[in-house]
């Protein structure tokens, strides 16, 4: 499969491409339109419940526990959600949204169309237990073909293009067919130019791993997006470490204040903590190796159901990083131009 290289040196957004210079302040990993319903031993119990004042810190608090909080699928809700981000400052969203959470293409095209946020797909597929349910997969050629085909032609017939490959799930320990999904990423990297971006096991050395795998394919660890070190790596010397490998460090539970983490028996660090790991990482030289972002993937953490919204980054983080010393450059770093680089097809 051979489509030239008309994508090179732009962004590929549901709307069609775009200068990377157009993007704006992004977050680099979001969910607009998703189903996050965690299958397993993590099963909501009890039926679906509308969230009202007397309820919201406990759907917030136990967020995988509530049928329909991982459930976003209404477009309006969206895109009054992403017009708020615009108003915050925000220019685009990256919807890391992949097989097993439900993407939604001709939705996330309407939400873009209406609220003015340019929104970047994701392609790809996240953890077994999640596409499981939806049916196997096929061999890591099949599938990097099928990645690349959404990128020139459109996924699912609706003519809506993918500008990045992720969120790729990887659980812990890492399965056999999710590590031919991350070789199928690999192929489509090269494919296409794209950035992958990867959601590593709960496990400190997952990361790890993980970029070993990626450089045995060929695949380009400068290129390659390590997400959820909030709930994963918390010393400075593990992160250097990761930092070391040339991979890019993502922190993006931004937003949420609650130690409490459901899946694993961890403290989760505060927006504060997250502050003084980057900055520790910056001093040490890794500036262009960082992103941050919130992972909304639950009616709970919109503004439309008490939440932050997805603005929470630019109205309240960045003030706190000023406050904090972090100067100018560096806040544009994380949020203009280290997103730009990755997102622009090379």
């Amino acid at each position: 499969m051979n489509f030239g290289n008309r994508l090179q040196g732009k962004v590929q957004t549901v709307l069609g491409t775009i200068r990377p210079e157009e993007l704006g302040p992004t977050l680099i990993h979001e969910h607009v339109l998703c189903d996050l319903t965690p299958a397993g031993e993590f099963v909501p119990e009890g039926g679906e419940k509308e969230i009202t004042l007397e309820n919201v810190w406990e759907i917030r608090h136990h967020w995988n526990k509530h049928p329909g909080n991982c459930r976003l699928d209404d477009a309006g809700t969206a895109v009054k959600e992403l017009t708020r981000l615009k108003a915050d400052g925000g220019g685009t969203v990256v919807d890391q949204t992949s097989r097993g959470m439900k993407r939604d293409p001709s939705g996330l095209r309407k939400v873009s169309e209406e609220s003015g946020v340019h929104i970047v797909m994701g392609c790809g597929h996240y953890v077994e237990e999640s596409w499981s349910r939806e049916g196997g997969i096929g061999s890591s050629e099949a599938m990097a073909e099928a990645m690349i085909s959404e990128f020139y032609e459109g996924a699912e017939g609706t003519g809506v293009c993918a500008g990045i490959i992720g969120e790729i799930g990887c659980s812990h320990p890492w399965t056999d067919s999710e590590k031919r999904v991350m070789d199928a990423a690999v192929k489509a990297q090269q494919g296409t130019g794209a950035a992958i971006s990867v959601h590593p096991g709960r496990d400190p050395e997952a990361p790890f791993e993980i970029i070993r795998y990626i450089e045995s394919r060929g695949g380009d660890p400068g290129r390659t997006i390590m997400g959820h070190l909030d709930r994963t790596l918390f010393e400075v010397e593990a992160l250097t470490r990761l930092a070391s490998t040339g991979c890019v460090l993502e922190w993006d539970f931004f937003g949420i204040e609650s130690s409490y983490y459901p899946f694993q028996d961890i403290d989760l660090p505060n927006d504060g903590m997250r502050l003084r790991l980057i900055r520790a990482l910056m001093d040490r030289g890794f500036s262009d190796r960082m992103l941050i972002s919130q992972d909304i993937c639950t009616k709970t953490r919109l503004v439309t159901y008490g939440g932050h919204g997805y603005g929470h980054i630019f109205r309240n983080i960045v003030p706190l990083m000023s406050r904090r010393g972090f100067r100018d450059p560096e806040i544009r770093t994380l949020l203009w131009d280290n997103p730009r680089r990755l997102l622009t097809l090379v």
